[in-house]
């Protein structure tokens, strides 16, 4: 393991910089008492690189041609914290309240569409993959789209691989599911090539034009609002609202809110974290 850069205190110029570069490419809002975190998560970067601390690494970002290196920095900044079923309720939601709706508004046949956002290393989205089989007599022949995004392509790496060590299938994950979908691997345990393709991971940032992603019909955006600002958490979540279907709806995390943030979405079913659009002439037209 890479011991954190050792070096005289960051000089707050430095630590502005970093920061500004953080919130612009990923809106991740650090303040001062995680200067830490750059120490302790770039460190590898700084190594890797030859360079002597971490303004060091901050000159060198400013340099033509440093995108990969930025997104590097960016990446290793993201918390990649995720496991199956984390929290249990969205996902008994969807399959005891939303599932049900969304297939008795739509015509037989008719697919859905379902977006984990920020979707780490994939275990929230084959936590749906694994509902989505065992709602099947419900879907019938619906067609049902899942799509993962994330900025952090090493960790999309790992969810299209879909191996995971003991320790995370420990977390969350029943283990019925793991028995009928996963394979034992010598390096851990491996989703079944069958729930692994029901998923599609692609690399997507969430600051990003997001129109090109389609309409959804259930939206996961977990865990993710907590690192931005109320700007940012208003944009993303107006954002997001734009590629819902009029019934759609969206989980955020247990310490996630709406609430004097977007007038674009309304909760539903007086469920705390579950989100539907606001479909009135009237709200579509402020923001």
């Amino acid at each position: 393991m890479t011991a954190a850069v050792k070096s005289a205190p960051l000089p707050p110029a430095v630590f502005d910089a970093f920061a500004a570069l953080l919130r612009a490419r990923s809106g991740l809002v650090i303040g001062q008492d995680k200067v830490y975190l750059l120490e302790t998560r770039l460190s590898p970067i700084v190594a890797r690189l030859g360079l002597r601390d971490l303004a060091h690494l901050a000159e060198k970002l400013r340099a033509p041609g440093q995108e990969p290196l930025i997104a590097e920095v960016v990446e290793a900044m993201t918390t990649n914290e995720s496991f199956f079923f984390r929290d249990d309720k969205p996902f008994t939601h969807l399959r005891t309240r939303a599932l049900p709706a969304l297939c008795a508004a739509r015509p037989p046949g008719t697919g859905l569409r379902i977006w984990s956002a920020a979707a780490s290393s994939g275990q929230e989205a084959y936590s749906i993959a694994m509902l989505l089989c065992e709602q099947r007599a419900l879907l019938g022949t619906r067609k049902v789209q899942l799509i993962g995004t994330d900025i952090a392509r090493e960790q999309l790496a790992r969810a299209r691989d879909g191996l995971y060590t003991q320790f995370e299938v420990q977390r969350g994950l029943p283990m019925t599911m793991l028995v009928k979908y996963f394979r034992k691997d010598p390096d851990g345990w491996r989703i079944k090539d069958d729930l692994r393709a029901m998923a599609e991971f692609k690399v997507w940032n969430l600051l990003s034009d997001l129109r090109s992603l389609g309409r959804f019909d259930v939206v996961f955006c977990r865990n993710v609002l907590i690192y931005f600002d109320a700007p940012t958490k208003g944009r993303v979540l107006n954002a997001i609202a734009a590629q819902m279907a009029p019934d759609a709806v969206l989980y955020l995390g247990g310490a996630e809110t709406i609430f004097g943030i977007t007038d674009r979405l309304t909760t539903m079913d007086g469920e705390r974290g579950v989100y539907t659009p606001v479909t009135s002439q009237a709200a579509r037209a402020t923001g």
